[in-house]
């Protein structure tokens, strides 16, 4: 493999475009925890700046990685979400942020340790809550699809909790 090969890095774990172009999902570069390696997140984070992303979204608890956005020069938010408990205060304020980034031109990574239920169903969520996808069902399938895994009852709660989260233009829920 040549060197300008290595330079370009390599797509994060897991990687999946949510809106091509625009919105993507994968496990926290470099993999997470004993799995988690340094030259692995140096090479993904290079792969996420030569393919032009313009924000980093670390839904961590903790500020795991940030220091090596800021090494390697890519602009990081961190919104920590716990693995239990409540999720409405983080998504309240990730959702119109995110949706602000894409409108103006951003292209977004969001990640957790890993591509689980929570973070298919955050994003599902987010379709749902912008409108992209209004129905709950219909986001779910497509991201889905998209992850080519099932969303188990995590994510679906997230994604049934789109309407009641201030900004939502989807489709209004029958009682």
């Amino acid at each position: 493999m040549s060197k300008s090969k290595w330079a370009a890095g390599i797509p994060p774990r897991y990687f999946s475009w949510v809106i091509k172009g625009k919105l993507a999902v994968s496990e926290r570069p470099g993999g997470y925890a004993r799995n988690h390696r340094k030259v692995r997140r140096q090479e993904e984070i290079l792969w996420l700046r030569g393919a032009e992303f313009s924000r980093i979204v670390s839904l961590l608890p903790s500020p795991h990685n940030l220091h090596a956005y800021d090494e390697l020069g890519v602009n990081w938010t961190h919104l920590p979400m716990a693995a239990r408990g409540e999720v409405a205060p983080v998504v309240s304020e990730l959702y119109p942020l995110l949706k602000g980034w894409l409108d103006a031109g951003e292209r977004v990574l969001l990640h957790q340790d890993e591509l689980d239920d929570r973070l298919i169903g955050l994003v599902a969520g987010y379709l749902r809550w912008s409108g992209i996808l209004p129905s709950g069902p219909g986001a779910i399938t497509v991201v889905e699809r998209i992850v080519g895994r099932q969303m188990g009852p995590p994510g679906r709660e997230l994604v049934a909790l789109a309407p009641r989260i201030p900004g939502y233009s989807g489709e209004v829920p029958s009682p």
